[in-house]
């Protein structure tokens, strides 16, 4: 028995913390990958594409669909989740430049966002789907 607690405290003394719940709805720096990255295998094993609409977060499952609005225009667009951003990177999304285009801050390099996770019923609800989605 004293075997198993000390088997569930290991992580807490080694100061790694438990994966916090990931909030439906964050806000933060966005940027957009660079075009170097374009035909590289991301963290979900598929190619990049710079002109699809997909996105690297760092705590969102691999897959998660996000709305991310640019707070300075009110320009929104969805995007899966296919990629991990860089341990240090303190962004809380990079985009794909088709993605960036589209919220209008390609010219910029950075804007402040908020990012929500929505669902495919959302998505299918849209009206007008130029969203360009990759397949899932």
């Amino acid at each position: 028995m004293l075997k198993h607690a000390l088997l569930l405290l290991l992580p807490v003394m080694a100061g790694i913390a438990p994966a916090k719940a990931q909030l439906k709805t964050s806000t933060g720096t966005a940027s957009y990958y660079a075009q170097k990255f374009h035909g590289r295998k991301t963290a979900s094993g598929e190619i990049f594409d710079n002109n699809g609409m997909t996105a690297a977060h760092n705590t969102l499952p691999l897959g998660t669909l996000i709305k991310v609005t640019n707070l300075r225009n009110n320009r929104w667009v969805v995007v899966r989740v296919t990629d991990r951003l860089h341990a240090a990177n303190r962004r809380i999304v990079d985009l794909t430049q088709a993605a960036a285009k589209k919220l209008g801050f390609i010219h910029w390099g950075l804007t402040k966002v908020k990012v929500e996770v929505v669902t495919k019923e959302f998505v299918n609800s849209l009206p007008i789907l130029d969203l360009a989605m990759n397949p899932s």
